[in-house]
């Protein structure tokens, strides 16, 4: 019998997974034990695992890839990476906008709402301890973090910017050094990705338990009773995150990348349904590297570049739904906002998503200070508490997509054929 693709098993473990959820609920116990406690258990291990390789996976990629890379060529990626995740950010937060704009999902009679934002709520309180103090000078404290003082202790506390910041340097110079040495360091960052990606895909077995513990955890916890209340915001979030995913980026693919969208959105399902039931990004990519090395056919060269580049910095889902959030909460407080003011939310919104994102509650973070900006109270963010954990998923599925087609469209661009090219290749022309 034929092996079950992996993105099915993930697939039927979730689906599994929430009527699991459903049925137990918070509270169930089996031989004593909460099944809450088993859920938590089973999702942390595969977590951890996962956690385990980012590390040397990324170390190794990158200072291999760099190591490939000439001085001119180096400038031209870097300048391709950088300006492809400015732009696809800046797609996604006016898509956010325009939606949130169209369907007014705070607007109506939200007293109930507002009223409900009470400094009582100690679900409430704990959030805005996380978020006190944060501002705008969290943006400019990205590049404190760039680099370390210690990057044993950067990679330790998962610093992900400064390890990355450390490796692009190391890989630059070991391309460039004329020891005799060189080539023996050479050997051995490239055979230690070989060894982590071997790594990876054996943890990957493990992927449907991983994500049926995580998910199930997560159902029965949350339930789906509270996001009644909030369902016109879900709805809004939702939308504009599937017009990016589903619409904006296949576009993207297409046009500026030559390749079969169809066939890329098949080579990364294991990696999305990883990415939407962890809600990481970190976490996920030894799979994303995988999936678009092995499945997307891009190149080691161009991917241990640009995925964990993109991993850190690169976050679309996160952009749109700080722009929706922040927009939804002057609709429920009766804020009508112009244009400078949604231009304003557009700038902050682009800036914080790459800025904040090595800050625990990154997005929360990041909403605090567009409320800020426009002079809402951070009370604010109560009310996104309710269905936080959810559209967590989903924009992190979304980030881990956008990374993917950016290193598909930028292979393309150096000339790459990919496996999922539109062109075959000349060979069978």
């Amino acid at each position: 019998m034929r092996k079950l693709a992996l993105h099915w098993q993930i697939a039927i473990a979730i689906s599994l997974a929430v009527l699991a959820g459903l049925l137990s609920g918070a509270d169930a116990e089996l031989g004593g034990v909460k099944l809450v406690a088993v859920y938590t258990f089973i999702g942390t291990l595969f977590l951890n695992a996962l956690k385990m390789l980012i590390v040397p996976l990324v170390s190794s990629s990158i200072i291999s890839g760099m190591a490939g890379i000439g001085g001119s060529n180096l400038e031209r990626l870097g300048g391709k990476t950088l300006l492809f995740y400015a732009t696809s950010s800046l797609i996604a937060i006016l898509i956010g906008l325009t939606v949130v704009n169209i369907i007014q999902p705070g607007g109506g009679d939200t007293q109930a709402l507002a009223a409900g934002l009470s400094s009582d709520n100690a679900e409430l309180n704990a959030t805005l301890a996380k978020v006190e103090g944060r501002g705008a000078g969290d943006v400019v404290q990205v590049f404190e973090r760039m680099i370390p003082t210690n990057i044993i202790a950067a990679a330790a506390d998962g610093q992900m910017l400064g390890l990355i910041f450390f490796t692009l340097l190391y890989g630059f110079f070991l391309a460039r050094s004329e020891s005799a040495h060189a080539e023996v360091q050479l050997n051995f960052w490239q055979g230690l990705m070989d060894i982590m990606t071997s790594m990876t895909m054996w943890v990957m077995k493990f992927a449907p338990l991983g994500v049926f513990g995580l998910v199930a955890k997560t159902v029965a916890t949350t339930g789906f009773d509270a996001f009644a209340p909030m369902l016109k915001f879900f709805i809004a979030t939702v939308l504009a995150l599937a017009l990016h995913a589903f619409v904006a980026m296949p576009l993207i693919l297409r046009y500026l990348g030559r390749v079969q969208p169809r066939k890329h959105y098949q080579a990364m399902a294991p990696a999305l349904l990883t990415a939407f039931s962890t809600a990481s990004s970190s976490a996920t990519l030894p799979l994303t590297m995988e999936c678009v090395q092995d499945k997307s056919g891009v190149s080691k060269r161009t991917s241990g570049f640009v995925l964990p580049l993109g991993a850190t910095v690169n976050m679309d889902g996160t952009a749109l739904y700080e722009c929706v959030a922040a927009m939804f909460i002057a609709q429920v407080y009766g804020l009508e906002l112009g244009f400078a003011q949604q231009f304003t939310i557009v700038m902050v919104a682009l800036l914080t998503s790459i800025g904040v994102a090595g800050i625990p509650a990154a997005s929360l973070v990041a909403i605090s200070v567009i409320l800020g900006t426009i002079g809402l109270p951070l009370e604010g963010i109560g009310l996104l508490l309710v269905t936080d954990r959810i559209l967590d998923m989903m924009r992190t599925a979304v980030n881990v997509f956008s990374d993917s087609c950016a290193a598909v469209v930028i292979a393309r661009s150096e000339g790459e054929q990919t496996l999922i090219a539109l062109d075959p290749p000349r060979s069978q022309a």
